[in-house]
């Protein structure tokens, strides 16, 4: 796909976003708050592109998730839409699973097998022709499954481009889940990502980020595909970031253990890799101005406990929280305007330039 409908926004709102990194500004308010833009969005950035759906070896045998707009069922025989061929019940409701080596619609039993074909209609005289599940674009990449719940975007190899490199060497396949926190936060899913790539706001609400990593540390990359991020670096002395800067665990073989890379992958996960473990935020918009936010941490086999990681980010994220919440209020008054980015906001600046450009109709691997 090379375009895709332009989002509710008028072409003048989106000019400031689009100059040059120096003369550009934010996005409009309209783009965090209306219900018709983040309408479009869920349809194209979530639906459109490559979801996340969550974690391969924590998947049961059925799962029923939906993908920004568009209910998605998952086998081990792939993806599907969530859509029964008879009368488009869901097969399995958002967060449901099943264990079954069938695929049964609880509304009129019409069984499918894992690989989405009809094998019964019940009272018909003959197996409807034609009527198997329709399959849908899906991919493993390290130990995440992603979705393409419209079927039409990019090869997901486009879609990830360069920041493939950049993961490969965390290995966070062979990893194990450590720990995980959910949280539910009142900030347009945008406002989070866009807090993530910037440190500009770090000595004003992180004394324990700042303490383990200068914040005017690292630089950020432009390569690519559909993705932001950058590296910071660690102080003098600082093993990881933990709240003594000591490591409780074992560091990853082959990666820098003076850096930690921050990187997003549109839509919806976020991944911070570091000398001895990986942090993953999985961001599931509930609402304009609400974000689910599912935080992971993942270890080497045989670290019996991440607690240093998890209590470092989970203060970390709740500072955050906060910081994004009142953004997002800011965002209401009426009295907003799209401000200026600061010299070290470039990462923030590519984000929001891919934004606007899909806003215009532009997907975000052209």
């Amino acid at each position: 796909m090379t375009s895709w409908p332009a989002a509710p926004l008028p072409a003048e709102e989106l000019a400031g976003a689009l100059r040059p990194f120096g003369e550009s500004t934010m996005l409009p308010a309209r783009a965090y708050i209306s219900p018709e833009v983040y309408g479009w969005e869920q349809r194209h950035l979530f639906a459109g592109t490559w979801s996340c759906v969550g974690r391969v070896d924590e998947l049961p045998t059925q799962y029923g998730v939906v993908a920004g707009d568009v209910p998605v069922l998952l086998t081990p025989e792939g993806a599907f839409a969530n859509t029964c061929r008879h009368r488009a019940h869901e097969l399995l409701p958002d967060g449901g699973s099943s264990d079954r080596n069938v695929v049964v619609c609880p509304y009129h039993a019409w069984v499918y097998t894992l690989d989405g074909q009809l094998r019964a209609a019940p009272r018909f005289p003959e197996k409807p022709a034609g009527h198997d599940l329709v399959r849908l674009p899906s991919t493993t990449w390290h130990g995440w499954v992603f979705v393409n719940a419209t079927g039409d975007a990019a090869d997901f190899t486009v879609h990830v481009g360069a920041m493939a490199g950049l993961v490969a060497p965390y290995a966070p396949e062979h990893l194990k889940l450590a720990a995980r926190h959910d949280y539910e936060v009142r900030a347009n899913w945008k406002v989070i990502v866009e807090n993530y790539h910037e440190c500009y706001h770090c000595p004003h609400i992180h004394p324990e980020l700042c303490a383990v990593s200068p914040p005017t540390s690292g630089d950020n990359f432009d390569l690519p595909g559909a993705w932001v991020g950058g590296a910071m670096d660690l102080r003098e002395g600082v093993e990881t970031m933990s709240l003594d800067g000591r490591s409780a665990g074992a560091f990853l073989p082959g990666v820098d253990r003076r850096r930690v890379l921050y990187l997003s992958l549109l839509p919806d996960l976020l991944l911070s890799l570091h000398p001895d473990y990986v942090m993953a935020h999985r961001l599931r918009p509930a609402a304009p101005g609400r974000t689910r936010v599912e935080c992971s941490w993942y270890v080497q086999d045989g670290v019996p406990d991440a607690s240093y990681a998890e209590e470092f980010w989970d203060r970390t994220n709740r500072q955050d929280w906060t910081a994004c919440e009142s953004v997002q209020r800011g965002l209401g008054s009426p009295h907003f305007r799209p401000g200026p980015f600061a010299p070290n906001e470039d990462a923030v600046h590519q984000w929001v330039t891919m934004i606007a450009d899909a806003y215009r109709g532009t997907p975000p691997w052209c």
